[in-house]
C-alpha cells in the first residue's frame, strides 16, 4: 500500500503547460530525423562486445551501500540487503516496434552487463514509460516473483506479466519494500509513450533505509530519472548517492538538465555523490557523446573526486562503519566480454 509523505513537491501548472508546448516543438523537429536515422543504421552497432564490466557479485552482496552505471538510465544498486535495478534496459535498440522492426535509437556503446549476471533483482525501478527507459523485452527477461516493479501512476499496464507485484506511486506518496522505502517525487519531464497518453506519470524516487538495527540504516539515495532543471529536489538531503541524468539536453534542456544544471541541483539536494548517467549510450540529443561529462567534471572543479561511476560497469561502494561526514569510496573496473 502506498503512502502519502505530506512533502509537497513539483512544479506549476504554468510551467508544466510550457515544457509540453516545447515538447511538441521540438518533438516535431527531430523524431522524423531519428526515424530515418534508425532505419540506415540498423544493424550498425553488431560489431560491439557484449559486456565491460568486471563485476564483483561478494562485494557487491556485502556492501553497506554499492552501484554499478550498466549504461543509460540503468543503475545497479546494493542497500540495505536488497538489489534494486532502475530503468533496465539492455536491448540493442529501444523505440516503438511494428512487425518485429524496432523504429528507434541504437546503442553507441555496449551492454555493461550481460543480463543473466545479475544477481537476483528484489526491486525494479521505472522512472516512466518512455521507450528508452520502460523496456519490455529487458523486463520480461527479468520477470520473477520474487520481483517488485514500482512504477509511476497509468504505467502498470506496460509492464509485463511475471513478477510477485507492481505497484503504481503517484507522487509524494512512498510504499515500503522489505528494508526499503521508496518515496516518488515530481522531476521536471513528461510521461507520454505514444503521444496521446498524456495521463501518465514520471517520477524520481528518494531510497531510504528503514529497517532498525542494520549497520546501513540511514543511508540514502535519490534516483533522478528524467528531468530538467527544477528545485523539487531542495531539501530532500542529504543523501549518501544522488543518480542524476546529464545527457540529451540538446536540443532537450527543457526536459533533460545540462550537467551545470544537474551540479547545482546535486548541490541543493545536500548530495555527498554523484553518480552520472543517462549519457552516451544511445542517440538521443545532438551534443557529443563525450561532452556530457567533460562539462560536468569541469564544473565540479576541485570536488571531481564527489563524481562517481564515471565509466559504464565501475562499481562504486562505501566502506562499513563510516558515518556521514567521514565516508571514503572505492571504485572498482576491468573489462570482460559474455555473449548476450
Amino acid at each position: 500500500m502506498a503512502h502519502d509523505n505530506g512533502l509537497k513537491m513539483g512544479s506549476t501548472p504554468r510551467g508544466k503547460f510550457a515544457r509540453a508546448a516545447k515538447m511538441t516543438r521540438s518533438g516535431l523537429r527531430r523524431y522524423p530525423r531519428q526515424l530515418i536515422d534508425s532505419i540506415r543504421e540498423r544493424g550498425s552497432m553488431s560489431h560491439l562486445p557484449a559486456e565491460t564490466c568486471a563485476f564483483d557479485p561478494d562485494r557487491f552482496a556485502t556492501s553497506e551501500l554499492a552501484a554499478v552505471w550498466l549504461g543509460h538510465a540503468t543503475v545497479l544498486i546494493r542497500l540495505a540487503g536488497k538489489t534494486i535495478i532502475t530503468d533496465p534496459v539492455f536491448s540493442q535498440r529501444v523505440g516503438l516496434t511494428v512487425g518485429g522492426f524496432c523504429f528507434g535509437v541504437s546503442r553507441l556503446a555496449p551492454v555493461a552487463m550481460c543480463l543473466d549476471r545479475l544477481p537476483p533483482i528484489d526491486v525494479v525501478l521505472l522512472s516512466h514509460a518512455h521507450f528508452d527507459h520502460l523496456d519490455r523485452p529487458s523486463l520480461r527477461r527479468l520477470a520473477t516473483r520474487g520481483t517488485t516493479v514500482v512504477t509511476a501512476r497509468s504505467t502498470r499496464r506496460l509492464v509485463p506479466s511475471g513478477f510477485g507485484d507492481v505497484i503504481e506511486l503517484d507522487w509524494s506518496r512512498f510504499v515500503d519494500v522489505g528494508g526499503l522505502r521508496l518515496t516518488s517525487v515530481e522531476p521536471a519531464h513528461w510521461g507520454a509513450r505514444a503521444g496521446l497518453d498524456r495521463h501518465r506519470r514520471y517520477n524520481s524516487y528518494l531510497i531510504d533505509t528503514v529497517e532498525k538495527g542494520r549497520e546501513d540504516q540511514g543511508r540514502r539515495v535519490l534516483f533522478g530519472g528524467d528531468t530538467a532543471m527544477t528545485d523539487a529536489f531542495n531539501g530532500l538531503g542529504p543523501v549518501d548517492l544522488a543518480i542524476f541524468g546529464i545527457g540529451a539536453y540538446e536540443p532537450w534542456s527543457h526536459h533533460h538538465a545540462n550537467p551545470e544544471q544537474v551540479w547545482a541541483m546535486f548541490h541543493s539536494l545536500g548530495g555527498e555523490r554523484l553518480l552520472p548517467m543517462h549519457h552516451s549510450t544511445f542517440p538521443l540529443g545532438e551534443e557529443h557523446r563525450d561532452e556530457p561529462l567533460r562539462r560536468l567534471l569541469a564544473v565540479a572543479g576541485a570536488q571531481q573526486e564527489r563524481v562517481v561511476g564515471k565509466a559504464m560497469g565501475e562499481m562504486w561502494v562505501t566502506e562499513r562503519g563510516r558515518g556521514p561526514a567521514d565516508r571514503r569510496t572505492k571504485n572498482s573496473s576491468g573489462a570482460t566480454t559474455c555473449p548476450l
